[in-house]
């Protein structure tokens, strides 16, 4: 067998037009020996050349360069194994994203390793990594980052929004290779791995967000394991849907539990709103994030956190003061059951709805939901309060959203996302609600919105007054 190597090494200088040389050094092996000897050869024949000045260039020579080559013969063993040339010191692409629409992505993996499905969606946050993969409302989505650099600050375990992560993977431009945060515990890939949570790096994240702006949210499949083929995993994205599943029932608490925490003086805010008024309110946790619960804790109430499935005649009889129906993952069509619940509650005490709430709000009184094309994921959205004519940047992570023209008449529309004119809140005064789409407890994001558990507070003040 046969076998060829090249270096070659061009040097000029800018002050020379033809001072140019190339240095060549062949390696034709045969039957060899030790395939470690022909590189170590050659490697001697080219410091050999790049040695001797005469041979690199001369300024004042008007002619042109010459080419000065070394022909080398040496054997080479039949194995191919080099013993004595150390492995790459870099990762190499271990992992492949494989999207519906046939399009394959080579990453390099991080956390877990595996097989996944999941819906793709890019989320526009600058900051926030943790409270976004530990949002339940992710459930079933691989979440991807258009903010390149991820995991710089680690991780810690006082900014998690739920008690795991439910998220089906997450999808980065550029994974650190350092921390450097005082509260940091561990790095992310670290975290991902123990949750069993799959997560690629180096992948053209610009590229995928652009598919998914220009097509819409796609199902992809993410592995690292070699043994299945590109087809087989495009199958895999295919055949499985996320329309139309009840993902709340997998996010959801399984018993009613008691929540006492405030927001943590450290990051308090909006303190002069607070009385010391406490009403009870029981929150519906359809996969609530911690930080509404402290947020309703700060603002003077008493929580009851019950399961999704529970029922509204045992809600009653707690006899709160308020209801709160929280945020959650994936299609509020699939889960009448929740909707059935609302309906029962409404008219009764007053309630507000967050974002899956605020969807289940919608069917209750009549209205429609709609699958969005990409959905709004990111603490950058900006929504106009019809009541007040202000703009709040929001924070925001939903595929669906009320159908504005479907609600009965009474109900008001009383927020719109500016980017493409959805009902982002609505309010139905004769009955006692509330509502937004998006989130006002941030965790990511900004805080113009809290003004809203205010709000709820007012209303079930005004309720108890009028009683």
């Amino acid at each position: 067998m046969r076998r060829g190597l090249v270096w070659g090494t061009k040097l000029a200088r800018s002050t020379c037009t033809a001072a140019v040389l190339v240095v060549a050094a062949t390696i034709m092996a045969e039957d060899a020996t030790d395939p470690v000897v022909s590189v170590r050869m050659a490697s001697a024949a080219m410091e050999l050349a790049l040695r001797n000045p005469s041979t690199l260039f001369n300024p004042k020579s008007p002619k042109p360069s010459k080419l000065r080559a070394f022909t080398l013969r040496c054997s080479s063993a039949t194995s191919t194994a080099v013993p004595d040339l150390a492995e790459k010191p870099w990762k190499t692409s271990d992992a492949r994203l494989v999207l519906e629409d046939g399009s394959i992505w080579r990453a390099k993996s991080f956390g877990a390793s595996g097989t996944q499905v999941g819906e793709v969606v890019f989320n526009t946050s600058l900051t926030g990594y943790q409270e976004i993969i530990t949002d339940p409302s992710y459930a079933g989505q691989f979440v991807l980052m258009t903010n390149p650099h991820i995991g710089n600050t680690g991780v810690n375990f006082d900014d998690e929004e739920s008690r795991k992560c439910f998220l089906a993977g997450l999808v980065i431009r550029s994974l650190s290779i350092s921390t450097s945060n005082w509260r940091c515990a561990e790095t992310i890939g670290d975290y991902l791995a123990e949750r069993n949570i799959m997560g690629i790096y180096d992948v053209d994240t610009r590229a995928i967000t652009r598919r998914l702006r220009q097509d819409g949210s796609l199902i992809g499949v993410l592995s690292t394991e070699q043994t299945k083929s590109d087809e087989e995993l495009l199958e895999m994205s295919r055949s499985w849907d996320i329309v139309g599943v009840d993902l709340i029932s997998g996010v959801s608490c399984k018993a009613p539990h008691e929540w006492v925490d405030k927001t943590h003086s450290e990051w308090a805010f909006n303190s002069s709103k607070r009385d010391g008024d406490a009403f009870h309110v029981v929150a519906y946790d359809f996969g609530i994030k911690h930080n509404i619960l402290r947020r309703l804790a700060s603002y003077g109430c008493k929580i009851t956190v019950v399961p999704s499935t529970w029922p509204a005649s045992e809600t009653l009889k707690m006899k709160p003061d308020g209801v709160l129906f929280s945020n959650g993952p994936g299609d509020p069509s699939a889960v009448p059951y929740a909707v059935e619940t609302v309906k029962e509650i409404l008219g009764k005490v007053p309630v507000f709805g967050i974002c899956m709430g605020h969807q289940l709000l919608g069917l209750a009184l009549g209205g429609k939901t709609f699958k969005m094309k990409f959905g709004h994921h990111g603490g950058n959205h900006p929504v106009r309060n019809l009541r007040t004519g202000d703009v709040e940047i929001s924070a925001q992570n939903h595929n669906y959203a009320v159908e504005a023209a479907s609600l009965p008449e009474g109900v008001e529309v009383t927020h719109v996302n500016l980017n493409d004119g959805s009902c982002a809140g609505l309010a139905y005064p004769a009955r006692n609600i509330m509502s937004i789409q998006y989130h006002p407890e941030a965790s990511p994001g900004p805080h113009d919105s809290d003004y809203v558990f205010s709000e709820f507070i007012e209303l079930i003040k005004k309720v108890k007054v009028n009683a």
